[in-house]
């Protein structure tokens, strides 16, 4: 472990935040990832705004009829 001796030779809190900044890097470039990976087009939400809008369409040509 030739690459960590300089990591050693640092101060405890000094080597809590270097571990805290990688940690802290790695949680957000996953949440990063995640996000862009999950970011498409979502065919569900798709349908369901054509579903509402056909819906809506509907009620404005029957003329709102109360529910019973």
């Amino acid at each position: 472990m030739a690459g960590f001796s300089a990591f050693n030779s640092l101060a405890p809190k000094t080597k809590n935040l270097v571990v805290a900044g990688g940690l802290t890097a790695f949680v957000f470039g996953v949440y990063y990832y995640t996000m862009r990976a999950v970011g498409g087009t979502d065919e569900l939400q798709v349908a369901i705004d054509k579903f509402e809008a056909e819906k809506r369409k509907t009620e404005t040509q029957e003329g709102f009829a109360p529910k019973a």
